[in-house]
């Protein structure tokens, strides 16, 4: 039996108070509902500075999925965070999807910095490893050197 493919769908970059809300909602539905994280470090200080995509349907514009990077203030590194998919929506791959996407974000972003690559995102998964306590969760390092690629406003 053949599965369904994923939903219509896209994935914007956060440009209004309303949209990071509802980035928020995914979040607080996903880490504090679903797995039990305590509601009060779910929004931190780095939200405020940090570029935020939302995974939404279409055309409902009903959002299923976000995630977060900023760049590190005094590193030479993004951070990647806060990935979230509602559960009902993980069968297809929306993660990966957000991923590859903050990926070219932080392409874009480091060429119009004048950073020459490779560049680094770093991010923490809850995945067995070399494991650290991370809001009372085991998580692992995990570091993507990018090679960068010419700019697609380019091309």
């Amino acid at each position: 039996m053949a599965y369904p493919g994923p939903p219509k769908h896209e994935i914007v970059l956060v440009r209004t108070p309303d949209e990071r809300q509802q980035c928020y909602n995914v979040r607080i539905a996903v880490f504090h509902v679903e797995q039990k994280f305590p509601l009060d470090t779910e929004i931190d200080d780095m939200d405020d500075k940090a570029t935020h995509f939302l995974l939404r349907l279409t055309p409902s514009l009903t959002p299923i999925g976000t995630i977060r990077t900023y760049k590190v203030p005094g590193a030479e590194y993004y951070k990647l965070g806060r990935l979230a998919v509602l559960k009902d929506y993980r069968q297809f791959r929306f993660g990966r999807a957000l991923v590859l996407a903050l990926h070219d974000w932080v392409n874009e972003h480091a060429l119009q910095e004048g950073m020459d690559g490779p560049v680094e995102i770093v991010a923490h998964s809850q995945i067995p490893g070399d494991e650290f306590d991370e809001e009372g969760d085991p998580h692992q390092k995990m570091v993507l050197r990018m090679p960068l690629r010419p700019s697609s406003a380019n091309a």
